[in-house]
């Protein structure tokens, strides 16, 4: 019965000293507190094997507390203002517990965060490296916050890379690793992972990714998942994809800045998670969240990054931030129709309000930003109804056009001949030889499509400003092969191809894909004679394109140009065309075709190829009918 009794207070002491220190002697003492409270629970009564002289100890020792009573130190410790104040506490008398040294450098990172200018002085200090010197020597007793938050604050005092007490504390982290909880796990990736890039500590960082993506099922609120994924989550594509399934599990608790800060961090790296997006997009219309003018304008730039269309959501961002548009700066402005003309979404009062912004910081506004808001407006053909806008526009490019950076010269004037706005003077500051020639002959898709729009802009002084002297872009540079010839052919030009050739009879009758000299490629051209039959358009001058014949055209005769409009070359939510493809059509009306329109959404609803045909057959009569009625 004694050695049974022996053997389990063997196996209880055993167990009480993995919780104490080895080095403490007093924590020696204390486990036989330990061991004489497990006893006392037993039937068996201790007093009757142990002498009288351990009995006696063990009932005078206190019972086992892993933390100390809060003591003066501590006081002094939290409520010092000075890093004098923390350093003079190692000569004062004080009695400094394990975890004192560690505490004194972590309030000592905070005072120095608060005033840098005294962290040289306070590096260089005997007592601060005493400081270090103790707390290193007390690391295994540290507690695990503590230590924690020590490693950080080493971090933030900038100590040298190869600093021994550095190296000692982030081993001792590297050990306890699977002993920290998750909370202190998300709070070292936090605030430590961008340091330990800097610094080299691809181990321990590596260490710590993999422990967050192991016990990813331990996240228990919001903040810590939305934390991690700020911070450290584009580091390990696993753990980034472990931590939208946990924010998909816990959007309903979100509010509207982690709402923010999820789709922010989305955006920041690419990352188009769909169910996500669907998840944040439904709660921010269903919740009556209270947005902030910042939220709004990160939210908006989020969803235009990752082009991620939400017709509900778009309508609550652009109602909330009409409120706001008055008191945004320029450059905010700018920014935020950039991201709309992402969306291809157009909120006609609050466009109007962007311009007016404009107008009211006419003075100030830079002219990149007023340039941008341009760019926005001709992507979506927004016309602003006040008319001072454009005057604006010409008076600040007046002076400053040649200043900006050739690309932006370039598309903004491109811009204003979208809106149909462009000046004379400004037509021939993008197609005089000293502009041009940077960009004709380029082979880059760069320069191909600088070269693209350089065509417009001549097919605008041509077309549409006959009082136009000059420059024009020359012969050599009309001559186009746009890099869109060779992308893969859609459903409906498929679908019109084959239409097309059945209406006409004959593959020679009807050309495809012709690349014309305005810097736009046509998906058909028929040509038709005074009665409505069809000719062979390659036997026929062209001045559109290369010549490809040498018979002058019959009288009477007429070009169609088929046009087909895909789903992405509307608005977002409407049969508006964007601005690029409205000033396709005014050029091919200018340069004499007759236009055929073949849009997605009346296509589709075409189920035979009696139907299609009878459909473009329609079309081709409507559009001679209203030439003849002209």
């Amino acid at each position: 019965m004694a050695a049974r009794l022996v053997k389990q207070c063997t196996c209880f002491l055993r167990e009480a000293i993995r919780f104490t220190p080895a080095s403490s002697p007093v924590g020696q003492l204390r486990l036989a507190g330990v061991a004489h409270r497990t006893l006392t629970s037993s039937t068996v009564s201790p007093s009757s094997h142990f002498p009288a002289s351990l009995t006696g100890l063990v009932e005078k020792e206190p019972v086992f507390t892993p933390y100390p009573e809060h003591q003066e130190v501590d006081q002094l410790i939290e409520k010092a203002t000075r890093p004098e104040e923390l350093l003079d506490l190692l000569g004062a008398g004080h009695c400094l517990h394990q975890n004192h040294a560690a505490l004194i450098l972590i309030q000592l990172s905070r005072l120095l965060f608060k005033n840098p200018e005294d962290k040289a002085s306070v590096l260089q200090d005997a007592r601060f490296q005493q400081l270090l010197h103790l707390a290193n020597s007390q690391l295994s007793s540290v507690w695990h916050g503590t230590l924690v938050k020590l490693l950080r604050s080493l971090y933030a005092l900038a100590l040298p890379q190869a600093s021994s007490e550095l190296r000692s504390v982030e081993q001792e982290v590297h050990w306890r690793l699977h002993r920290l909880k998750y909370k202190q796990l998300a709070f070292l990736a936090e605030s430590c992972a961008t340091y330990m890039q800097e610094r080299g500590s691809g181990e321990l960082l590596a260490e710590l990714l993999g422990h967050l993506e192991r016990r990813w099922a331990e996240i228990e609120d919001s903040r810590m998942v939305v934390a991690i994924m700020m911070k450290t989550g584009h580091l390990s594509e696993s753990l980034m994809n472990r931590l939208e399934d946990k924010c998909l599990e816990l959007v309903e608790q979100f509010g509207p800045d982690e709402l923010r800060k999820v789709l922010v961090t989305l955006a920041a790296h690419n990352r188009r998670s769909l169910p996500l997006l669907r998840a944040i997009s439904y709660h921010l219309v269903q919740k009556p969240l209270t947005l902030t003018k910042g939220a709004l304008l990160d939210l908006v730039y989020a969803y235009g990054k990752l082009n991620f269309h939400q017709t509900q959501v778009f309508q609550r961002l652009a109602a909330d931030l009409l409120p706001h548009v008055p008191s945004l700066t320029p450059g905010q402005v700018a920014r935020c129709a950039k991201s709309f003309t992402f969306l291809k979404w157009l909120s006609l009062p609050l466009f109007e309000a962007f311009a007016q912004n404009v107008l009211d910081k006419a003075e100030t506004i830079p002219l990149s930003h007023l340039c941008n808001v341009v760019l926005a407006f001709a992507h979506l053909n927004f016309h602003p109804e006040q008319e001072q806008f454009f005057s604006l526009v010409h008076r600040k490019l007046a002076s400053e056009l040649a200043g900006l950076p050739p690309a932006l010269q370039l598309d903004v004037v491109w811009s204003l001949c979208v809106l149909q706005q462009v000046q004379e003077a400004e037509l021939q500051a993008v197609l005089c030889p000293e502009f041009h020639t940077q960009f004709v002959g380029g082979k880059s898709p760069k320069d191909q499509d600088a070269l693209q729009k350089l065509l417009h802009i001549n097919a605008t002084a041509h077309l549409e400003h006959p009082e136009y002297t000059g420059p024009l872009l020359p012969a050599s540079a009309l001559v186009f092969r746009p890099t869109d010839l060779d992308q893969k052919v859609t459903p409906l030009q498929k679908e019109l191809q084959e239409t097309l050739k059945g209406l006409v009879g004959s593959a020679d009758k009807v050309c495809f894909t012709v690349a014309t000299q305005y810097g736009w490629v046509l998906d058909a051209e028929v040509l038709l004679d005074a009665d409505g039959q069809s000719l062979a358009p390659r036997d026929f001058i062209a001045p559109h394109a290369q010549p490809v014949g040498s018979q002058p055209l019959p009288p009477g005769a007429k070009r169609l140009a088929f046009l087909r409009w895909e789903f992405p070359n509307f608005s977002s939510r409407s049969k508006d065309l964007l601005g690029r493809f409205v000033l396709v059509r005014r050029h091919m009306l200018a340069a004499g075709f007759l236009l055929v329109d073949v849009p997605y959404y009346e296509w589709l609803e075409l189920k035979s190829e009696w139907q299609k045909g009878a459909y473009l057959k329609d079309k081709m009569r409507k559009a001679v009918a209203e030439e003849m009625a002209k």
